[in-house]
């Protein structure tokens, strides 16, 4: 029974202890402290929902500096340092509510814009204390020691550069997001860009798409035609601009979410095969036209012998295409 005794005895003071920390970490010790601010920022924001217009904006807006300046202020009466700099913990939360409240909005409170100066103006934050010296209502500006002015030099300077690579970092996610062919092309000579995993392929799928979704189009144009009709369709010299005609359909059809779809051209090869009238061979070339680590670019080739086949009597032409070739470096061979 005294075991049981003390035990419980054991949890309510532990208990009691949470409550006394938490009690002395909520109730104000005065007037002008952190937690004042932080209540007036939670009254703030309470007192917005019942509010209407531009009086809404105005009370968010004075809510998110008092837990801005309340935030501040209770991480800098104990700062906890960043290991191997001399930014505090606490300038980061409040250059990220100072962010989120320049830059971003309603429905994305975390833009780029927040995202990329976060560091910069954790960093401002840092060294504007230095800049004054007092507590309290009684404050004056200084200049800062020149080991102080050092410090905030090289501070400023390294968040400005985490920025500019957080900056990189977004760019180069939209470029892959709007150009995703560029991952097809070889980083191994480039210092600002490298790969985690090796790709299986370096075949860009927009350029394997443009020439599958053509195959099925020259295949409902060609197959089951008399001969006579498609000899005069390839022998045309129109039949550039029709194909031209078709792959800006698939690619206005495929790629319409991509901005590289302008930056896709298509050309067709048309051969006879060992000089045979009844034989020819169609190579639809899907040329990238965007930056590549190669100067003349790269290309994909799909090829497809096209011959006449006797049906009912008559004959019918048939086509049978390749699968897509491997990726080829370089600008194709003008045809003659």
């Amino acid at each position: 029974m005294e075991l049981v005794k003390d035990l419980l005895g054991g949890v309510f003071k532990f208990l009691e202890d949470i409550f006394k920390g938490l009690q002395n970490l909520l109730s104000p010790p005065q007037a002008y402290s952190w937690q004042t601010l932080i209540y007036l920022s939670i009254f703030s924001w309470l007192m917005s929902f019942f509010a209407r217009g531009f009086v809404t904006s105005i009370i968010t807006f004075m809510g998110w500096l008092f837990l801005i300046a309340g935030t501040a202020w209770y991480t800098t009466d104990k700062p906890v340092m960043i290991p191997g700099t001399s930014m505090p913990v606490g300038s980061l939360i409040t250059g990220a509510l100072v962010s989120i409240l320049a830059f971003g909005n309603e429905n994305n409170p975390i833009t780029a814009a927040s995202f990329v100066l976060w560091p910069t103006i954790s960093a401002l934050i840092t060294a504007i204390p230095e800049f004054f010296q007092g507590t309290g209502t009684n404050v004056k500006s200084q200049i800062p020691k020149l080991e102080t002015r050092q410090k905030i030099i090289v501070l400023l300077a390294s968040s400005i550069l985490v920025s500019c690579w957080l900056n990189l970092l977004l760019v180069t996610d939209n470029w892959i997001k709007s150009y995703p062919s560029l991952l097809a092309d070889d980083f191994n000579r480039q210092a600002l860009v490298f790969r985690l995993e090796k790709p299986k392929t370096r075949i860009p799928r927009n350029g394997i798409v443009i020439l599958q979704k053509l195959e099925t189009r020259v295949e409902e144009e060609i197959r089951n035609r008399p001969w006579s009709e498609v000899e005069q369709w390839l022998i045309d010299p129109n039949l550039k601009t029709r194909l031209d005609q078709l792959a800006r359909e698939v690619i206005d059809e495929n790629l319409s979410q991509f901005k590289e779809k302008t930056l896709w051209r298509v050309e067709p090869r048309i051969t006879n095969i060992n000089n045979q009238k009844d034989e020819y061979r169609l190579d639809i070339l899907s040329i990238w036209l965007g930056p590549s680590s190669n100067p003349q670019g790269y290309y994909l080739k799909k090829s497809c012998e096209i011959k006449p086949i006797a049906k009912n009597k008559v004959n019918l032409a048939k086509i049978e295409c390749e699968r897509v070739s491997d990726f080829i470096d370089g600008s194709p061979l003008p045809q003659y």
